[in-house]
């Protein structure tokens, strides 16, 4: 679980009065989709950092026992999402930039790797899957969908994990990135990142499709930089959501 932070209500916000529809699979046990609703909205700071979850009120708000609830919480904390405050309430957590650097860190190392064995292979519908996400991305920059493009842009990255068959180092990846992925949310805004996103996108397609592993490897050293290089910009205007 998460390290504890000092407990400080005042400066906490209240869980919002309705957090959307949770359709549950009954086929699947309700906490691991519990889970999956409420780190979803972490990530895209519908949830803000600050924010109390009460586990009655999420309880009551789903139509669920406080077991599933508690036990999804437990996993949000396990990543580093949520605080836990024994006796009082679970708070989502402020943007760690340290536990933000690592994760990036596991990632370059992880990824570095996957291009190069892509442009080693340079599997020709491998490239084809890979240039259709990109203009998907396209597409949602368009239509000014922000949702859809960080859906794209993901997908793009986990593609190259499956192509390069280690797809369980991307649920690896999926799980430490909690933190560098709320960074990514807040910079992303800034005027001409998505097109930087899908420029840099290209050029490692471009490297993995001409069978050139050093050129790959740096158009994603470069691509993966972005956003941390950008820290203290973005902890400049959201001081109250970043820290370490």
């Amino acid at each position: 679980m998460h390290a504890l932070i000092r407990w400080n209500p005042p400066s906490f916000m209240s869980l919002p009065s309705k957090l959307g529809p949770l359709r549950l699979d009954r086929s699947r046990h309700a906490a691991p989709q519990v889970f999956e609703h409420l780190r979803a909205l972490i990530l895209s700071l519908e949830l803000a950092p600050g924010t109390v979850l009460s586990r009655g009120e999420l309880a009551e708000q789903f139509g669920l026992s406080q077991t599933p609830i508690r036990d999804a919480l437990i996993r949000l904390g396990e990543e580093g999402l949520v605080d836990i405050f024994p006796q009082h309430a679970t708070v989502v957590s402020r943007i760690n930039v340290t536990a933000a650097q690592q994760a990036h860190f596991l990632r370059r190392s992880i990824e570095l790797e996957v291009v190069r064995a892509l442009a080693e292979k340079n599997d020709d519908r491998v490239v084809a899957e890979l240039r259709a996400l990109i203009e998907r991305q396209e597409g949602a920059i368009r239509l000014q969908d922000y949702e859809g493009f960080i859906a794209s842009d993901q997908a793009f990255h986990r593609h190259m994990y499956e192509a390069a068959g280690v797809p369980d180092l991307w649920d690896l990846v999926r799980r430490m990135s909690g933190h560098v992925d709320r960074l990514r949310r807040l910079h992303l805004p800034v005027a001409g990142k998505v097109e930087a996103v899908v420029r840099d996108h290209a050029r490692i397609l471009d490297a993995i499709a001409g069978g050139a592993p050093q050129a790959a490897q740096d158009a994603l050293r470069q691509h993966l930089s972005g956003t941390l290089s950008q820290v203290e910009e973005i902890r400049s205007r959201f001081p109250d959501y970043v820290t370490g």
